[in-house]
C-alpha cells in the first residue's frame, strides 16, 4: 500500500515532536498516525534538539556550510569515533543526514569543497623538497592511498601527490628526485648488476605497500564491524 504524503504545519510537527519528548508516543506511532516515513520523524526531532522548536519551520533557502566544517564533519565520519551518519550531522548542526552523505560522495571522488568567498579548499601545486615528498608519499600510502586528504593535509595540489606515489612504486625514492634540467643523455650507463638490485628493490617495496594496504583493510574492517554493532 503506497504511503499517502501529508503536509504538515509548523504546529503539528512541534506538537509531535513534544509528544514523543514526552515519551507519550514512540516514533513508529506518530509515522504510522501521520503516515509519514519514520526517517522523517527522527529528522525532526533532530532538527528540533539542534535548533529548538525554530528548526521545524519550513526553509525557503539552503543553509551555507564553510568548507573546513564540511571537511571536519567527513574526517569524524571517517575516524569512526564519533558514530554514524546521524550522530555526526547531530554534532554539527545539520539538517539532515544526507547533507553529510553528499559531502562524504564529493570527498571519496576528491571534488573540491568550494569556500564561500568562492575558492578552492583545496591547494594549488607548490614547490616541494625531496624529503617533503618522500614524507608526504609515505603518509599518503598509510592512509589508504587517499589522494585528495594527503593533498589538503600537506597544501598540495591532487595530481602532485597522485604523480609522486607512482613515481614511488616504480622507482622508490629515487624517483621523487628533481631531474628537471637534466639531459637525458647524460645518465650513467646501468650495469646488469645495478638493474637487478633496483628490480629487487622495487619488488620489496611493492610487497611492503601490499603489507601496509592489507593491514589498513583489516582496520577498515574492524571499524565498520564496531560501527554496525553501534
Amino acid at each position: 500500500m503506497s504511503r499517502r504524503k501529508m503536509k504538515l504545519t509548523f504546529e503539528e510537527r512541534l506538537a509531535l515532536v513534544e509528544r514523543y519528548l514526552r515519551n507519550e508516543v514512540g516514533i513508529n506511532s506518530l509515522a504510522k498516525e501521520v503516515q509519514v516515513a519514520i526517517s522523517t520523524i527522527k529528522r525532526w526531532i533532530i532538527l528540533y534538539e539542534n535548533e529548538g522548536p525554530i528548526g521545524l519551520l519550513p526553509t525557503k533557502k539552503n543553509k551555507s556550510y564553510s568548507a573546513e566544517l564540511k571537511l571536519n564533519a567527513v574526517h569524524d565520519y571517517l575516524a569512526g569515533e564519533y558514530g554514524g551518519l546521524g550522530a555526526i550531522a547531530k554534532k554539527y548542526g545539520l539538517r539532515n543526514k544526507s547533507q553529510l552523505e553528499d559531502w562524504l560522495k564529493v570527498y571519496n571522488t576528491h571534488r573540491n569543497f568550494k569556500l564561500e568567498s568562492g575558492g578552492s579548499y583545496m591547494s594549488k601545486s607548490r614547490k616541494t623538497t625531496l624529503n617533503e615528498r618522500i614524507e608526504i608519499v609515505h603518509y599518503c600510502i598509510v592512509n589508504g592511498r587517499d589522494y585528495g586528504e594527503t593533498a589538503i593535509q600537506y597544501q598540495v595540489s591532487y595530481q602532485q601527490v597522485r604523480n609522486w606515489v607512482l613515481k614511488y612504486d616504480e622507482m622508490g625514492e629515487k624517483g621523487l628526485e628533481d631531474r628537471r634540467g637534466h639531459r637525458s643523455g647524460s645518465k650513467l650507463a646501468r650495469t646488469p648488476e645495478e638493474e637487478m638490485r633496483d628490480k629487487l628493490a622495487r619488488q620489496e617495496r611493492r610487497i611492503k605497500l601490499l603489507e601496509m594496504e592489507n593491514d589498513l583493510l583489516k582496520k577498515v574492517s574492524e571499524l565498520e564491524r564496531r560501527r554496525d554493532l553501534n
